[in-house]
């Protein structure tokens, strides 16, 4: 089905499912989720478990997923993640849709979630479909500023090429580039690129974190340009 949305808006009960109330539940359960990770369960059957023990919503299920991770593979990730100011002369790789609809989702007030490694993530999901909606233009602004700053020797957007639109963003990038050391490619399946690859990658795709290897939250690097103020759940434990 197209993606007829005009907005990345919260979902009608995230108020209620994210508000101060649950914060101290669903920071409990996603640290069970991480014990039983660590140990070997199969995430889909510990997710249920979890997620039955706190009568957990959908929402809050997959937002709970979305922050765990096993110690082990939290260390695994924290170790290679790569702060701003070493991204100077570099190569960064960009999940192109990954990033952007993070940055469209803040603007229009979702809510974000910030995990245990203290990745900054949303709750929305591009299935194949993609629209250009009103908030598009200022995301590309805000990403398209912090990149200046970063003064990374290349950068390289991935989009998935299945997905509805996404030769329209990528004329709109290729826009936003002129000037700038940017490539911007719409491809296959760019978790295959960003997994084979020696850049530092941005991400916050769980899976890709976990096979990449230097890669940097570029999300909360632009979330924290002046006037900016996300709706963050912070289950990070910190």
């Amino acid at each position: 089905m197209p993606d007829k949305r005009t907005t990345r808006g919260p979902h009608p009960a995230d108020a209620e499912l994210f508000g101060p109330g649950a914060r101290e539940t669903l920071a409990r359960a996603t640290s069970e989720l991480s014990w039983l990770l660590e140990r070997g369960y199969p995430e889909a059957g510990a997710l249920e478990l979890v997620g039955n023990r706190h009568a957990l919503r959908s929402r809050q299920r997959i937002a709970v997923s979305r922050c765990a991770a096993g110690q082990t593979r939290l260390g695994q990730r924290v170790r290679r993640r790569v702060p701003a100011d070493d991204l100077s002369q570099r190569s960064l790789w960009i999940d192109g849709f990954n990033v952007i609809v993070s940055l469209e989702s803040a603007l229009d007030g979702a809510v974000l979630l910030r995990g245990l490694d203290g990745c900054v993530r949303d709750l929305a999901a591009v299935h194949g479909s993609y629209r250009i909606i009103g908030s598009t233009g200022r995301a590309l602004e805000l990403v398209t500023a912090t990149l200046d700053t970063l003064n990374c020797a290349q950068v390289r957007w991935l989009l998935d090429a299945p997905v509805s639109n996404s030769g329209r963003l990528a004329a709109r990038l290729r826009e936003m580039g002129t000037g700038r050391p940017w490539q911007v490619e719409t491809v296959a399946d760019p978790d295959v690129v960003l997994l084979q690859n020696e850049a530092v990658v941005a991400s916050a795709d769980r899976r890709i974190l976990d096979g990449c290897g230097p890669w940097f939250d570029l999300v909360s690097a632009v979330l924290q340009a002046p006037g900016l103020a996300p709706w963050m759940v912070d289950l990070s434990g910190a």
